[in-house]
């Protein structure tokens, strides 16, 4: 199995292909997956459940997956608020959060300002989100743990007007794990919402993954 959703985070199809049938000397079927959305995410489970002869229990998995989502989608559906959220997936030069991001967000019962569900993450421009001046700001850089994006995060707090930032100012700035939640189309993104959905309404969640998946910014990046 490979992707070919982004040749910026892997090799691309042909040279899995190449590399794989160089090894074992014949050519292998070669299952590749580039999701956008959430329900490409299931697709291509039931596509790897297809291929590995258990398609019912691929179902099964997707039908457990999608039951959670609602479960939460359900209960913000009717919040009085949802506040507004930049999810940053990139940080110099800076990039929001595209994919399947902005649609978890948005299940989550927040308002997502930047990147559209389904395409891929846009550039993103610094007075745009001093503009926009989010309530909440995710910061889940593509490939990064916790402890990676707390090491660059002076990239973010040093530009201009970053103390001014309604987030910043509300300890409203939040780092996450991108690498093992939300960069990753898998059945994690499930996980991922719920984690999502504790930081943007913290009265009516928890994720089970306080301080894992997510943890709040540290002072010394937030007011000063």
């Amino acid at each position: 199995m490979t992707q070919s959703q982004c040749e910026v985070c892997a090799v691309s199809l042909s040279e899995v292909e190449q590399a794989v049938g160089g090894w074992v000397g014949f050519q292998p079927r070669v299952l590749s997956f580039a999701p956008n959305a959430l329900a490409d995410v299931w697709n291509d489970i039931l596509k790897v459940a297809g291929a590995l002869g258990v398609a019912e229990r691929g179902e099964e998995v997707v039908a457990r997956l999608k039951d959670r989502v609602e479960s939460i989608a359900a209960r913000t559906r009717h919040l009085p608020q949802r506040p507004s959220v930049a999810c940053i997936e990139w940080l110099d030069p800076l990039m929001a959060a595209g994919n399947w991001v902005p649609e978890l967000v948005e299940l989550a019962g927040g308002l997502n300002l930047f990147g559209e569900g389904g395409k891929h993450s846009p550039w993103l421009n610094w007075e745009s989100v001093r503009e926009r001046d989010p309530e909440i700001m995710v910061i889940l850089p593509c490939g990064f743990d916790i402890e990676r994006t707390r090491r660059e995060m002076p990239s973010l707090t040093d530009r201009p007007g970053w103390k001014s930032l309604r987030a910043a100012k509300n300890g409203g700035v939040y780092l996450a794990d991108g690498n093992r939640f939300f960069n990753r189309p898998g059945p994690r993104l499930v996980e991922s919402l719920e984690i999502l959905a504790a930081l943007i309404h913290p009265a009516v969640f928890t994720s089970g993954h306080e301080g894992v998946g997510a943890r709040k910014a540290a002072s010394e990046f937030l007011r000063g």
